[in-house]
């Protein structure tokens, strides 16, 4: 789903940038973050330095479009499934996390996340992004738990859709595109879903603050 083909013609410029980021995207993806520097993307897009570096005057530019590019793709296909009509809350709800656990089976997806969660450890530029992207992809889990528990405040629902993406990214080390447990993915991902949605439906304010009766 990263950076999907797009459909329709380009300008020039365009086209040269969007060749650009998906070299340097390929490069992240099979190398590694540390290769992907100005010049390995250059030469690796068959262009000069300079003629690079009038597109993304440095890496940090690069990279804040690279991302954007990626949380685009995904608003995307968020969006066909939040704008449904007359599907339920719950079926939406079950759908995007269907959508986000298929893709985290991906070459792409496995490799990409993971470059950037270790990067954002020690580069604070890469952090900040890293935090904006995954607001951005929160968005539409927020938007569903509001209208399936318009009961709750907002600060318990803003912790639900972060447990339920913390959830998810946490899959991609074990079941990812060649890791261990890919094969059990497909039982991973319903058990995943029967608990996001009955924990949406069924936990209570008290219980998120920790005041719940203990058994």
């Amino acid at each position: 789903m990263i950076m999907p083909e797009r459909e329709g013609g380009y300008l020039k410029g365009q086209e040269t940038r969007e060749l650009i980021l998906r070299t340097a995207l390929s490069i992240l993806i099979e190398e590694g973050y540390r290769a992907m520097s100005m010049r390995r993307v250059a030469a690796a897009c068959g262009m000069k330095f300079g003629n690079l570096t009038y597109h993304y005057r440095s890496r940090e530019d690069l990279v804040r479009e690279l991302m954007e590019a990626v949380i685009r793709a995904y608003e995307v296909e968020f969006a066909a499934i939040m704008h449904m009509p007359g599907v339920p809350a719950e079926e939406r709800l079950r759908r995007l996390c269907t959508l986000v656990l298929d893709d985290i089976r991906s070459k792409k997806t496995t490799r990409f996340f993971p470059e950037l969660w270790s990067l954002s450890n020690y580069d604070p530029f890469v952090l900040e992004r890293v935090q904006e992207l995954y607001v951005r992809a929160r968005a539409p889990l927020l938007e569903i738990v509001a209208e399936l528990r318009p009961d709750l405040g907002t600060d318990d629902r803003e912790i639900l859709a972060l447990f339920i993406s913390a959830s998810m990214e946490g899959m991609t080390v074990f079941a990812g595109h060649e890791k261990p447990f890919e094969p059990r993915m497909p039982q991973l991902e319903r058990i995943a879903i029967h608990s996001f949605c009955t924990l949406v439906k069924t936990i209570t304010a008290d219980e998120i603050k920790g005041l719940g009766t203990q058994a």
